[in-house]
């Protein structure tokens, strides 16, 4: 078994569910702290964090690189479901099964084993090299790396370069590169009326009425049109709640959930605007809502990284690489607003939080190549 495949399966042994990293890190500092690799840890809250640097970067000819990656999982669902527990980790023809296979354990044990790799061969390598590493990706994402990059911000020390090893890939490894990411907003909205028997309309105000009318308002205005990297913004209704059991009455309150996935056409400000207004034209009075913005649109325009992973994957699987922003949100979302040129390269999505996850044992090792070799390019050529 090759040594990524060996590391990857120590790490699905321990059963990080989000926030708790269950000693996956201190397993990887104990292979990278005798190699010279400066270990800092960040522990905020629940959720622990820690940054892997070897060298320096103090200037354009001494470039930083940072490798960013999660430890936590998602939960494993139903036991039984699963062909093997999914936290003792089996192969089985060729393929690694167990929960963090794809996403994302195997890829921290390639880029782990990559730059052991590296600073055996090469340890006067010109700038930094450096893993961050976070166990809240998976969950609220309060405490993680949000809250590293604030303090990346403040001491002015965020890399040049952040790869972050999400599993990006859709269905052969190599074909996909984001090299951003559309933002991720959240709406619940409460509309009030008064409760009432159905029988006597003229004695109610029936909230679902009105809350229906807005939530098709919603998801059928065009909000923009994307551009060539970013589909169009789009709003989905993710959880409708009224009712007060009885069917004869109607309530006094419906509510419903809404996600909004947004391209930089439409920021999260526009939309809220935009909302409120659709909100009056609807003749709503007496509502309640409530924002959260997991994520703002970013795209890093086309620099050294990018170059160099497009040419890392081309020479070494032979494959000329899809560059989108599609996919969900990711902690690339607070390292891009800090300067870094970011990109997003993994293994393959196909299985991610689902029963069996997994990924080919093949594609460990040919992520190990591209990652090395893309460590090369920045702080080698």
């Amino acid at each position: 078994m090759g040594v990524t495949l060996d590391l990857a399966r120590a790490l699905i042994e321990r059963p990080s569910l989000t926030p708790d990293d269950a000693g996956c890190q201190r397993l990887l500092a104990e292979r990278l702290a005798p190699l010279g690799f400066e270990v800092e840890w960040l522990p905020f809250g629940k959720v622990s964090n820690v940054i892997f640097t070897h060298g320096v970067s103090t200037g354009p000819d001494a470039p930083a690189l940072w490798f960013l990656g999660h430890t936590d999982v998602v939960p494993p669902g139903p036991l039984e479901a699963w062909t093997s527990p999914p936290f003792r980790p089996e192969v089985r023809n060729g393929i690694l099964y167990g929960r963090g296979a794809a996403d994302m354990k195997g890829a921290v044990a390639a880029m782990v084993t990559a730059a052991e790799t590296l600073v055996r061969e090469h340890p006067d390598h010109k700038g930094q090299l450096g893993i961050l590493l976070t166990s809240d990706e998976e969950g609220e994402a309060a405490d993680g790396v949000k809250r590293v990059a604030d303090l990346l911000r403040q001491r002015g020390a965020a890399p040049g370069y952040c790869l972050v090893g999400e599993p990006s890939s859709q269905q052969t490894l190599g074909d996909t590169v984001r090299i951003g990411r559309r933002g991720s907003m959240h709406l619940r909205v409460k509309v009030h009326g008064i409760q009432g028997h159905s029988a006597f309309p003229q004695l109610l105000d029936n909230p679902i009425h009105r809350l229906a009318s807005l939530l098709h308002e919603l998801t059928r205005i065009e909000w923009d049109r994307g551009d060539e990297s970013f589909p169009p913004t789009h709003c989905q209704v993710t959880n409708i709640h009224a009712g007060t059991g009885a069917e004869n009455v109607t309530p006094g309150v419906a509510e419903a959930w809404v996600n909004f996935r947004n391209s930089p056409a439409s920021p999260s400000a526009d939309i809220r605007s935009r909302v409120e207004a659709l909100i009056k034209e609807a003749g709503i009075e007496r509502y309640e809502l409530n924002w959260l913005v997991s994520g703002e649109p970013f795209r890093s325009e086309a620099g050294k990284l990018r170059a160099a992973a497009v040419a890392a994957i081309n020479q070494e699987l032979g494959i000329e690489p899809e560059l989108n922003t599609g996919g969900g949100t990711s902690d690339g979302r607070f390292i891009a607003p800090l300067g870094s040129e970011v990109i997003e390269f993994g293994l393959c999505n196909q299985s991610i939080h689902k029963i069996d996850e997994n990924t080919a044992t093949a594609d460990l090792d040919a992520l190990l190549r591209v990652y090395k070799r893309i460590m090369r390019q920045i702080l080698q050529d």
